[in-house]
């Protein structure tokens, strides 16, 4: 068994759900030096999160970002807002989601589903750059 590890940042993004496997293919190119493996990618922030889910409508993502604001609301019911009222929803968004996934690897590629896509959930509504560790365990070629 082999292991990689690389990190690498998203450029900066404002609020919303966001397409990033091609991001990702091309941060980690290591992902094709394995037969067979597991990708796990490791967001490093507390107010942003990593799922899967639907790549090619992009309602999807408006969706998803929507039924969040309605799970868990801004407000001024909040203790902590030191940094605004998107401060603590974007916590608990980011616990109810999560900042891990872990993704097959065969054959040097990522073994997800056709319609299926890695996405960043940004909850914060300024830009903000995120940073991913991408380990990968598994079988050489």
């Amino acid at each position: 068994m082999s292991w990689d590890q690389t990190k690498f940042t998203l450029s900066p993004k404002s609020k919303g759900c966001y397409l990033i496997t091609d991001d990702v293919i091309r941060s980690v190119p290591q992902i094709k030096d394995y037969e067979i493996g597991i990708l796990n990618l490791f967001l490093q922030h507390t107010s942003a999160a990593l799922s899967i889910n639907e790549n090619w409508d992009p309602d999807v993502r408006t969706d998803l970002d929507k039924s969040l604001d309605r799970i868990a609301p801004e407000g001024d019911f909040y203790l902590h807002d030191a940094e605004g009222p998107d401060d603590s929803v974007s916590h608990i968004k980011s616990s109810t989601i999560g900042v891990s996934l872990s993704i097959p690897i065969t054959n040097g590629r990522l073994s997800l589903g056709q319609w299926q896509g890695i996405y960043l959930c940004e909850f914060r509504r300024y830009r903000h750059s995120r940073t991913i560790v991408a380990t990968i365990n598994g079988k050489k070629k």
